[in-house]
């Protein structure tokens, strides 16, 4: 089966339709930059955006940088507040003409890893962690999500983590690897002390410079790299949507 996956960042959206018995994206990644606002309508318009550049016509999934439960939106901190209480399934729905479930990006991310990267045939607790705009986080427990885990906004240093140890935080304070590691770090540190993971997933942008960092985190657990880097979000997505297909709803 062939889904539309779309991952809704705070500085990109892109798509590209998905093998979902693979995990593979069957064409180049489409991306566009998203709208400054962030308020609904705009980001809407560039999903249509997305969708039409495929000339897509059936499921779509969307990965989405918030709480969201049943399709509704719940918070926003890297996007406008008007999206809270949104309908995002409804809206997007509604302006491409086609079937949408929309999910918390990194629930996307984290389904996709398990499914055919990093966590594939992991048991006991693995978390998995996004770095990028902000920080996501994602809990399997025997392979069964704790869907919306917003670990990204833990208290570090006296300020929410995302602004001390998520990538923006680097890039806005040209800070060097090693010092933007210690700080991501103690993240890490809070992190297992609250959930105490077997395994932990590093995801996002960044770790294609899983190397430069690697060496000096310092955690229990084992960390690894996430396999599907970019495309994640975007094929998680894509697989939510067909779970959804098949599920009694």
């Amino acid at each position: 089966m062939q889904i539309l996956g779309i991952d809704i960042g705070g500085t990109g959206i892109k798509g590209a339709p998905v093998d979902v018995k693979t995990g593979e994206l069957l064409t180049e990644r489409f991306r566009i930059t998203t709208p400054e606002s962030a308020k609904p309508k705009p980001v809407a318009k560039v999903v249509k955006e997305v969708v039409e550049h495929f000339a897509w016509r059936g499921p779509v999934g969307c990965g989405f940088p918030a709480v969201v439960r049943q399709g509704v939106i719940y918070t926003a901190a890297n996007i406008h507040k008007n999206w809270i209480g949104t309908n995002a399934e409804a809206l997007f729905s509604e302006v491409t003409g086609c079937p949408v479930k929309v999910l918390n990006d990194a629930d996307a991310a984290g389904v996709a890893e398990m499914t055919f990267g990093a966590g594939k045939d992991q048991f006991g607790v693995v978390l998995l962690v996004t770095i990028g705009t902000g920080l996501g986080t994602v809990l399997f427990v025997n392979g069964v999500l704790v869907p919306n885990l917003e670990l990204g906004h833990i208290e570090i240093d006296g300020l929410d983590a995302e602004l001390r140890a998520s990538d923006a935080a680097r890039k806005r304070e040209t800070l060097s690897w090693k010092k933007w590691t210690r700080r991501f770090n103690k993240y890490l540190v809070s992190l297992e002390k609250l959930v105490w993971p077997d395994l932990i997933i590093l995801g996002g942008g960044v770790v294609k410079k899983f190397g430069e960092f690697a060496p000096y985190l310092e955690v229990k657990a084992k960390v690894v790299q996430a396999q599907l880097l970019n495309d994640a979000g975007i094929v998680g997505a894509a697989l939510a949507a067909s779970a959804s297909l098949k599920s009694p709803e």
